[in-house]
């Protein structure tokens, strides 16, 4: 019965294939805890090779960079996502948030969103291979968050999360995996430029950064401690206003996990390693030395052209190091959006020998604009 249980659940986890994964160990790579708290919800940052931390602010700014809520053009955003995983496999496994924030007043806003993972039904069996019940595990993340305009052009966030990851058998002996229950808080930056005009067209500079999944290490099993995937994403933009009708906006973002890279020599090496310590060895803590650190930061490149606030097509590119998980695709996107409703899908191309998850699926988006409307510049 374990053995089936752990088959079942590391093919759920091992094609997910992020450079943090759970119980899993990708030669070069870095083994986490809770890795869906990295998975991109939203379609319009999906279009973009799943980048936001620098992109204009929407209704999932919470999950790329609380601090983007004050440049909210809209008092009051909601969103709803949707996305099917490893849809070339089975039909039973998603991912799905819910997000809210509200710009209060004109330089302060505040949010919350919640993130499901479910990883479908998985049957249990017996030595025998007699049918011995079914389990469901899924995994969640509830996110407040609070941003501060401490200028005309730059604010700051602040968010707090609770997560849970069940993974267990439920009601049955002999668990092979415990739930975990922890928290993380995240600290982000944003800045937006007034608007100026460079010749035949104006333009704005968009800079971002968010620190997520600050939190201490968590435990499957008795025991044995994990860390979490804090992440540290830095991204820079900017906006070619054409004409009142015409925006496009190119944005590139470079992200990194604040975790240990382990020691192909040594595996427990880090075992002792505290959270905190272990954010800052991060950046030179690599086996191979400075390359190697190198390699452990992906980047991607995004466009978004938009056509009179309305119409939105998106393009993107997304690049990890061969040695560090060799996710590498392309994605493309589009969006309509009318005076409260803006609906968006994206799909992702593959261009790696590694499988991806949301190979042949389309993401979907929904959020809604409501209330006062800001005028900053």
């Amino acid at each position: 019965m374990k053995k089936i249980f752990l088959c079942s659940l590391l093919c759920v986890l091992g094609v997910f294939k992020f450079t943090a994964q759970t119980n899993t160990q990708v030669t070069g790579g870095i083994t986490t805890a809770t890795p869906f708290l990295l998975i991109v919800p939203d379609a319009r940052a999906g279009g973009m090779g799943d980048m936001g931390v620098a992109t204009s602010a929407d209704g999932f700014s919470l999950f790329h960079n609380p601090a983007k809520m004050t440049f909210s053009n809209r008092q009051v955003k909601a969103g709803l996502t949707y996305s099917p995983w490893l849809r070339n496999l089975t039909d039973d496994i998603f991912i799905g948030s819910a997000s809210y924030m509200n710009r209060f007043s004109e330089n302060a806003a505040w949010g919350a969103d919640f993130k499901y993972f479910s990883l479908g039904q998985i049957d249990l069996t017996d030595n025998g291979g007699n049918p011995n019940g079914t389990i469901n595990p899924n995994e969640f993340v509830v996110s407040g968050a609070y941003a501060l305009k401490l200028s005309e052009t730059f604010s700051m966030g602040v968010g707090l999360k609770y997560i849970r990851s069940n993974l267990a058998f439920n009601g049955t002996a002999g668990n092979v995996l415990q739930p975990i229950n922890s928290f993380a808080v995240d600290v982000s930056g944003y800045y937006q430029s007034f608007e100026e005009n460079y010749g035949n067209f104006n333009g704005r500079y968009r800079i971002g950064f968010n620190i997520t999944n600050i939190g201490p290490k968590v435990s499957y099993t008795p025991g044995e401690e994990d860390f979490i995937p804090t992440n540290l994403k830095l991204g820079g933009g900017f906006d070619f206003i054409l004409d009142d009708y015409n925006t496009i906006a190119t944005t590139v973002e470079f992200t990194k996990l604040l975790v240990p890279t382990p020691d192909p020599n040594d595996p427990n090496a880090n075992d002792d390693t505290g959270w905190v310590s272990g954010m800052f060895s991060s950046f030179g803590d690599a086996p191979g030395g400075f390359s190697e650190e190198l390699s452990e930061i992906t980047y991607a490149l995004g466009a978004e052209y938009l056509y009179n606030q309305a119409f939105a097509l998106r393009a993107g590119y997304f690049h990890e190091s061969q040695d560090k998980g060799n996710r590498q695709y392309f994605t493309l996107g589009g969006g309509f959006k009318t005076n409260a409703l803006n609906i968006d899908l994206s799909y992702l191309i593959n261009s790696s020998d590694v499988n991806n998850p949301l190979e042949n699926s389309l993401r979907f988006s929904l959020s809604f604009d409501l209330g006062e409307i800001f005028d900053d510049y």
